[in-house]
């Protein structure tokens, strides 16, 4: 299980060289609230992937006009064609991103992690 390690560019001038791991069967990140995280996904294998972001804490979550909705099942990215590349603003997705997080699906996509204020 490898850990996707966050690139700070809070203080940065100019360009910055940001971290990229290498996505094996089970991998974590540390989901930071007081930064704005973006996860990047690129999938650089030659077939479609689709990653499931999970934060083992999620249960259920209410929802105006709807009711409870169960994260349970993790935050599934969709399919991602080889060669694309997606970005997910962590903070929107936050109700899935309760404790220990674990991404499967996504073995051999490159992650990036980025967190500014």
């Amino acid at each position: 299980m490898a850990t996707i390690t966050a690139t700070n560019i809070n203080s940065a001038t100019g360009a910055v060289t940001a971290t990229r791991t290498t996505l094996g069967s089970s991998d974590t990140f540390t989901f930071n609230t007081s930064y704005n995280p973006v996860l990047i996904l690129d999938n650089v294998t030659a077939g479609a992937l689709t990653v499931t972001i999970d934060g083992d804490g999620g249960t259920t979550v209410p929802v105006k006009g709807v009711g409870s909705v169960s994260v349970t099942g993790g935050y599934s990215t969709g399919s991602i064609a080889a060669g694309a590349c997606v970005v997910i603003q962590l903070n929107t997705i936050f109700e899935y991103l309760k404790g220990t997080i674990a991404v499967t699906g996504g073995t051999g996509i490159k992650a990036t992690l980025i967190e500014y204020r």
